[in-house]
């Protein structure tokens, strides 16, 4: 079984366009559905933040509305509360040796775009593991975080791959609208990476190699698989 280390954001709140606050974090869904996928198929799962932080979780994700019911929203608490410890100790970013894993996933939420997005312990992480052909699975707007992955030669080490990510339909019709402070999709492409949407709001994920991407929290447990499947090949 494979160790895998999942980055999950430690921000707590994005400056949107108008200058204004918005509280975020991590989707609730997302971090639920791909910890316990992967951890269900007996692999170690070690979560890192960035300076070790405690991540928070986007409260808006554990709304009804967002869960999609009652009965998943008391799910994804449950499910935070018993890795509740998980949580509250996770490892450094900068501290991470990347051949300690086979595989590196990060669940968005708009956290990402706060601070994973220009991380550059991340972008270390990255390069590295694409180097060495390492899985990395980012998704929803955890694709946000490819971005801190800016080679010697001020390259992005990701322009020319396939992925897909929380796109600006999804972003402008259900998630921070026009205040967003820049769309994820745009700025991937904008940057070199072949992005490829699907239907808003259904799960769609995308393999190019050992790069495996979700849209977003419906494509969640379905990254998880692929990682997954990956790792077994």
């Amino acid at each position: 079984m494979a160790k895998i280390l999942m980055v999950v954001s430690a921000a707590d709140s994005l400056t949107m366009r108008d200058g204004s606050k918005h509280p975020t974090g991590y989707w609730a869904e997302e971090l639920v559905a791909s910890h316990h996928t992967l951890i269900n198929a007996g692999h170690t799962v070690d979560i890192a933040t960035p300076g070790g932080v405690k991540p928070t979780v986007d409260q808006v994700s554990l709304a009804v509305e967002s869960a999609g019911s009652i009965e998943n929203a008391d799910r994804f608490r449950a499910y935070i509360a018993a890795i509740d410890d998980e949580l509250s100790h996770p490892l450094v970013l900068a501290d991470v040796t990347v051949a300690d894993y086979e595989a590196v996933v990060m669940p968005g939420g708009h956290g990402p775009m706060a601070d994973l997005a220009t991380d550059s312990d991340l972008g270390k992480i990255l390069i590295e593991s694409d180097k060495a052909g390492r899985i990395i699975a980012p998704f929803c707007h955890a694709p946000a975080g490819l971005l801190s992955a800016i080679d010697e030669e001020g390259k992005f080490a990701f322009a020319g791959r396939n992925l897909t990510v929380f796109t600006d339909e999804e972003e402008l019709n259900g998630g921070t609208g026009p205040n967003t402070p820049w769309f994820v999709e745009t700025v991937l492409r904008d940057k070199g990476a072949i992005v490829e949407s699907g239907p808003a709001w259904n799960s769609h994920v995308i393999r190019d190699r050992n790069l495996i991407t979700g849209q977003n929290p419906q494509s969640s447990e379905d990254v998880a698989k692929e990682v997954i499947a990956a790792l077994a090949e």
